[in-house]
């Protein structure tokens, strides 16, 4: 997690010894995205992400559009988005249970509000993962790879997760997302 081990010295401008902390490996890959990418119009648009993304509503909205355009699988579009909120709903759960606090360091700029500081597993990840799942199935296209590492990498960038509580929600999401997206194919064979 983040927090400081025994400190090491680095030389300083001035030519004195300063304690610098040890960091995580997550903690110094979340700084070295932020550093890497996190420019103006990715932060925006992780922001427009997180938005989007927040309590699955962006998702869940997605599932209702199918539902009125698709008229003849109605019922498998509400299955599927419903699935979606089931999704963000364990992982909340989860996250409860684990109690990890969001990435707190000096290397590290938040850069969006959240509604807890609790951060494992990540709860945009887990529905956004759930809802390519089960909206490819409905779809017919591979959504997984257009959706999913966006998401993702949005999360590191704004500085509220650190890498493996975002692939701990995409496995999560993944999951669920799999049981839902069975289910409705099974109800459709009948």
């Amino acid at each position: 997690m983040t927090a400081t081990a025994p400190a090491r010295l680095r030389l300083v401008p001035d030519g004195t010894a300063a304690a610098e902390p040890e960091r995580s490996i997550e903690v110094n890959a979340l700084a070295a995205v932020q550093r890497a990418i996190g420019k103006p119009p990715v932060v925006r648009a992780a922001r427009g992400l997180s938005l989007f993304g927040e309590h699955a509503a962006g998702w869940f909205a997605l599932g209702l559009v199918g539902a009125a355009v698709d008229r003849g699988r109605r019922r498998d579009w509400l299955t599927a988005a419903t699935g979606v909120v089931a999704a963000h709903a364990v992982s909340i759960a989860v996250k409860r249970v684990v109690r990890r606090r969001r990435p707190i360091d000096d290397s590290v700029e938040v850069l969006v509000k959240t509604p807890s500081s609790l951060s494992f597993p990540s709860s945009h990840a887990t529905s956004t993962t759930a809802a390519a799942v089960v909206y490819s199935g409905l779809t017919g296209r591979n959504l997984v790879p257009v959706l999913v590492p966006p998401m993702l990498v949005s999360r590191l960038v704004l500085g509220v997760h650190y890498p493996t509580d975002v692939l701990a929600g995409s496995a999560l999401g993944a999951v669920v997302g799999g049981l839902v997206r069975r289910a409705i194919g099974r109800r459709r064979a009948k």
